[in-house]
């Protein structure tokens, strides 16, 4: 099965919760093979026995269900206090629905009403609900600005969805929501170049160039964090947050320690989380998750040896809105092989693939991810086992620091 998670952040740009998506494994655009209910059963199921924290990092989970899985009991399977309950569109508002919603509503949960439109099947369902999501490309921003406010004045928690810009993210702000969903904070918005995430950039050029020499120098590297001091710290807690109680009384015997293709790896992101810190952390945890992902899937692949590449691709695909500038003036300077930079720049290139399958797994565009898993040679049932393991290696990178 394939399960993937899209953030929904309040207005501050922070993770609220994820909206799981499940699709069949076999083809197709929507629910492939099977009905909602089925592919609903599948997320519960694989909620309850993975643990939900493990996919949603402690967020609340947003899930999809149809008219028949509504009147089923495994909803209850799900603490009320981290599942959400999205009622898809074509879900009719009849007595039976009626009463299991305020069931539901008395025991703890929260309902959402997905991709609403008012129409005489929904109506009913509106006083139940406690969030109101709307898809910003079926009803624009502008049709729906007074409808919106009347919600609030009801106490519903508004969410737009489907926001891809920055613009469209500011307007929806403007107009009242309370949650954004998309990826608009992928993506740069150049407004003025900031000169502090520059020069940001190049201290830790400094340590990449000298680590791609070809006989690097843990000398000269130690000398490069030593005049840095906040670098030294978080350098030397990583170690020991990651490996024994060995200690160390030099930063050299540190480096020495580790090696020069994890102080390499580290560097990068260490360059990655102070360049995002005043962006939301999911973009950082979206790079630490591709590069886990996209390594594993290319282990799988037909670029089994090019391992590292992809994983160091993936792990710089969200620095253009890291620093508000285009992809290819943010990889300026850095020592990364033009295998790796086409892609990034382009999308196009040799290693192009795994990047488009990762892009596409994340927002759930199933048809093209299952033509994808053909082209690279990757068994299916491999994909949401490397997507569960990306998502707690994440998730334990972030905790140390």
């Amino acid at each position: 099965m394939f399960i993937a998670r899209q953030p929904i952040f309040t207005d501050s740009m922070v993770v609220y919760g994820y909206e799981l998506l499940y699709r069949d494994n076999k083809k197709a655009t929507s629910f492939g093979n099977v009905s909602a209910k089925k592919a609903t059963a599948q997320v519960l199921g694989g909620l309850f026995e993975l643990g939900i924290e493990n996919i949603t990092d402690g967020k609340k989970a947003f899930v999809n269900f149809d008219y028949d899985f509504l009147l089923t009991d495994s909803i209850e399977l799900i603490d009320s206090d981290k599942l959400i309950i999205e009622v898809l569109e074509g879900v009719k508002a009849d007595n039976l629905i009626i009463d299991r919603l305020i069931d539901l509503k008395e025991k703890g949960y929260k309902i959402a009403l997905d991709d609403f439109q008012r129409n005489s099947d929904n109506l009913e369902l509106v006083p139940i609900s406690n969030i109101i999501k709307y898809d910003i490309i079926a009803t624009p921003l502008e049709t729906i600005a007074f409808e919106v406010q009347n919600e609030i004045k009801q106490g519903k928690t508004v969410i737009a969805e489907k926001i891809e810009t920055i613009e469209e993210y500011q307007k929806a702000k403007d107009i009242g929501f309370h949650l954004f969903q998309g990826y608009f904070f992928e993506k740069p918005n150049i407004i003025v170049e900031s000169n502090n995430k520059k020069s940001i950039k190049l201290n830790y050029l400094k340590i990449l160039t000298e680590l791609n020499n070809p006989e690097p120098s843990y000398t000269k590297v130690s000398k490069i964090i030593e005049s840095d001091l906040n670098l030294a710290y978080r350098l030397l807690r990583i170690i020991k947050n990651n490996r024994s109680e060995e200690t160390f009384d030099s930063i050299r015997r540190a480096l020495v320690y580790m090696g020069f293709k994890d102080i390499e790896r580290w560097i990068n992101i260490l360059m990655l989380q102070d360049l995002s810190v005043d962006k939301p952390l999911e973009l950082m945890r979206v790079s630490l998750i591709r590069s886990k992902f996209g390594g594993s899937l290319a282990n799988h692949s037909i670029f089994k040896k090019k391992f590292n590449e992809i994983s160091m691709m993936l792990l710089f695909s969200t620095l253009d809105a890291m620093l508000d500038l285009p992809m290819e003036e943010a990889l300026e300077g850095i020592s990364l092989t033009d295998e790796i930079k086409q892609p990034l720049i382009t999308k196009h290139g040799k290693l192009s693939p795994i990047l488009q399958l990762v892009f596409a797994y994340e927002k759930g565009y199933w048809a093209e991810v299952q033509m994808l898993l053909v082209k690279l040679g990757i068994k299916e049932e491999e994909l949401y086992k490397d997507y569960l393991d990306a998502l707690t290696y994440s998730k334990n990178i972030i905790n140390m620091f």
